[in-house]
């Protein structure tokens, strides 16, 4: 790595856990892109590339998990590293994350924001 700043697209509608998200990973020296909506997400991933992609699932216009199905489509997202961030914890929907390409998926309530930022950082040494 680089002394380059890693780029995290972070897709959060809900602007507390937005700003909390996003102060943590500048913290950690991160480049950090918002989007608050799934439609948003989408067109700043066709725009510019990132090293990774944290995804809510329940998200205004576009849910997550159509985002990433739509990442995977596309040519330009096929390799960047998703993981998803919410609060949904049924096994279907992280069957289908995971299915449909994720690297991880994280259940806001069981991790502390400093916490997802190490898994962060371990997802991107791999």
């Amino acid at each position: 790595m680089t002394n380059d700043k890693m780029k995290i697209l972070l897709v959060e509608d809900d602007p507390f856990l937005l700003g909390m998200y996003a102060a943590k990973f500048e913290l950690a020296n991160f480049k950090v892109i918002i989007a608050t909506d799934g439609e948003k997400a989408y067109q700043a991933a066709k725009k510019e590339s990132f090293d990774i992609i944290l995804l809510d699932v329940v998200l205004p216009k576009i849910n997550g998990l159509e985002v990433l199905q739509k990442f995977r489509a596309g040519k330009e997202n096929k390799t960047t590293p998703v993981v998803m961030l919410t609060n949904l914890s049924q096994k279907n929907e992280v069957d289908e994350a995971l299915r449909l390409g994720a690297v991880d998926y994280l259940i806001k309530a069981h991790f502390m924001p400093s916490e997802v930022v190490e898994k962060i950082k371990t997802i991107l040494k791999k």
